[in-house]
């Protein structure tokens, strides 16, 4: 029994529990690019500039960010400048010469990254303080699990918007 009351066949089920959750978002996701072209996946069909090539792609950086974060604490996060920001606009857009294809392997490659990391990770209870950012509240610190728990609600709303993209492609919906 560890000093947080849980025991070992408690943690492994909870990290279980979130490799299993964050891989069916995760499969939401894709499964809205199932099919598409490169062009197809760089289309807005929307008035916004979002594309669903590119939300794989920001998924798969905020996911990257955020184990990094786990691992490296705040250094994780670059100072935020107007060179940073549009660093944080491209990973919303397929740049000239991306795939989709080759987004979804480095998704593929930060998803194995990361749900390693959830099991292996001494502790989820680790945390760091999070950068200075306006939407951070000052001097607040995130645990390895919060962060986690981020990742997955990152990736559940992202694959909400790329399953209104994809449905105004051609119709296919995720669900429903």
């Amino acid at each position: 029994m560890s000093g947080s009351g849980r025991d070992d066949a408690d943690m492994a089920n909870e990290r279980d529990e979130l490799v299993t959750t964050l891989d069916k978002h995760r499969g939401f996701l894709r499964h809205t690019v199932q099919g598409l072209s490169d062009e197809q996946a760089a289309q807005r069909t929307t008035v916004s500039e979002l594309c669903l090539g590119g939300l794989v792609k920001h998924v798969a950086a905020v996911e990257d960010q955020w184990v990094r974060f786990i691992n490296e604490g705040p250094a994780a996060f670059a100072p935020m400048d107007a060179g940073a920001y549009e660093d944080h606009a491209a990973t919303f857009r397929m740049q000239p010469g991306e795939t989709l294809a080759s987004i979804l392997e480095d998704y593929d490659d930060v998803a194995a990254r990361t749900d390693d990391l959830v099991r292996t990770l001494p502790s989820l209870d680790v945390d760091h303080p999070l950068p200075e950012a306006p939407w951070f509240e000052p001097g607040a610190r995130w645990s390895a699990r919060r962060a986690f728990l981020h990742v997955l609600a990152e990736t559940a709303q992202h694959a909400g918007h790329a399953d209104i993209l994809r449905e105004a492609i051609d119709g296919q919906k995720t669900m429903g």
